[in-house]
């Protein structure tokens, strides 16, 4: 048995832990995991890939709860989760990692509240010159970082029992520093053994390109990663060549400033014939900690008002704007393993 087939049975030598555990015991298929527990991907509809609820931007050193209060966060978020509901989103994934404000238990009362299927992370975010990453991620190994958030995995995430719905990763620019290439190192290997997708904050399409090639060296399929803020790299290349290899391509900036933009980035995927492989969401939100009142909450709404028109207008078909609102996002966000091939 090679390193990479032990790592998908869980079986890996110096990893603690390892055990990839069944979503429930009459699972016999694909799952999505939510705050609430897991669903059949088909339940996910129409989604929302990257957007927040909360951030807080005080670095890890300094991160608490403590920091701000949980119900005026719910009162502020809450309708602005219960307007896309009525625009039909069915799934928000909430991609704020640990020491950056991940709240699982208040995302657990939003989803509840208003009835949208919330995903939330395991992983850390390492953008930003590490001022997000606690100290034990700088001194230890892949393995120990793995079998950390496995641990989230299997058992819920700080007591709670909320399991995390995917790994969320952070790098600023490329070429990558040995601290990052070790968090994705750590992230494939949480992959192969759990089958969580990998939604990877990239500084830029050089980074994204070193980290998909990080995955494939550790047995990982490009399927298993997002290219998050693909739409902030300039070279339409790039985004073509993650998408011949697998990688799902984010363009997560869309509000109202940036529709037309962004309709010629899903225009020039799809006359690359890589529509398949093309996320679409806002970055919007959030309640910023440390701001009075949380400052401005930005919505979650263009998608749905303005931009899937402007799709149609553009002369994408009903079948196709389902495909990038429904489909990529479920396929996406199954938890499967996706080994090389």
């Amino acid at each position: 048995m090679n390193r990479r087939d032990a790592l998908r049975l869980g079986l890996a030598a110096g990893i603690t832990g390892l055990v990839r555990q069944p979503l429930r015991a009459e699972d016999d298929g694909p799952r999505v995991m939510t705050v609430r527990g897991p669903i059949p991907p088909e339940e996910m509809g129409p989604t929302l890939p990257h957007e927040h609820v909360l951030v807080d931007f005080v670095g890890a050193k300094e991160a608490s709860r403590d920091r701000y209060d949980a119900d005026e966060v719910y009162r502020i978020a809450l309708p602005h989760l219960r307007r896309i509901r009525e625009q039909g989103i069915r799934t928000l994934v909430d991609c704020t990692p640990a020491y950056l404000g991940r709240d699982p238990a208040l995302l657990r009362r939003l989803s509840g509240s208003s009835g949208l299927n919330i995903l939330t992370p395991t992983g850390y975010y390492g953008a930003g010159r590490g001022k997000f990453l606690p100290d034990h991620a700088r001194t230890e190994s892949a393995d120990e970082l793995a079998s950390r958030w496995l641990r989230e995995w299997r058992e819920g995430i700080e007591g709670t029992g909320i399991r995390p719905g995917f790994i969320k990763l952070g790098a600023d620019a490329g070429p990558l520093p040995e601290v990052h290439r070790k968090l994705i190192r750590a992230a494939a290997r949480t992959h192969l053994a759990s089958g969580l997708t990998i939604a990877a904050h990239s500084g830029d399409g050089v980074a994204a390109m070193e980290a998909l090639e990080i995955q494939r060296q550790e047995g990982l399929g490009g399927s298993a990663f997002i290219w998050v803020h693909a739409n902030t790299e300039a070279d339409k290349r790039l985004h073509a060549r993650a998408a011949q290899a697998g990688a799902w391509v984010e363009f997560d900036g869309i509000g109202p400033k940036e529709v037309d933009r962004h309709v010629d980035l899903v225009r020039s995927m799809n006359e690359a014939g890589h529509l398949g492989r093309v996320l679409l969401s806002h970055d919007a939100g959030w309640y910023h900690v440390g701001e009075p009142g949380g400052g401005a909450y930005r919505p979650y709404d263009t998608l749905m008002a303005d931009f899937v028109p402007a799709l149609r207008a553009a002369g994408l078909s009903e079948a196709e704007v389902r495909r990038l609102t429904v489909d990529n996002p479920r396929a996406a966000f199954a938890v499967r393993v996706r080994p090389a091939r």
